[in-house]
């Protein structure tokens, strides 16, 4: 497979399948920056998870919604980012978790 379907395809999994997908490009692929961007998109599902989880109870004192609102976008723009910069095959990390990996 190209380099460059596999990274979108590894992005856009954010929106049918944010686990799986991710992980099995990491354990199949055998390009290392198909891989580096199957960890940066699994951490980055796990962490708008985390902070998504922690908004919502916080919601109930009323600051967790603005949070809520922010990390919900940021959920779906992020990936869509990654979408375009694979197809113009660009080099992008995901934020947050991109200087982790």
């Amino acid at each position: 497979m190209d380099n460059k379907w596999a990274k979108v395809i590894v992005h856009a999994s954010a929106f049918f399948a944010p686990v799986l997908v991710p992980i099995l490009f990491l354990l199949l692929s055998s390009e290392e920056e198909v891989k580096r961007i199957s960890i940066q998109a699994l951490l980055f599902q796990g962490v708008m998870w985390v902070l998504i989880f922690i908004s919502s109870l916080l919601s109930f004192v009323l600051i967790g919604i603005p949070f809520l609102i922010i990390f919900g976008i940021m959920t779906i723009v992020v990936p869509i980012i990654g979408i375009v910069n694979a197809l113009n095959e660009t080099s992008w990390n995901y934020p947050i978790v991109g200087r982790w990996v």
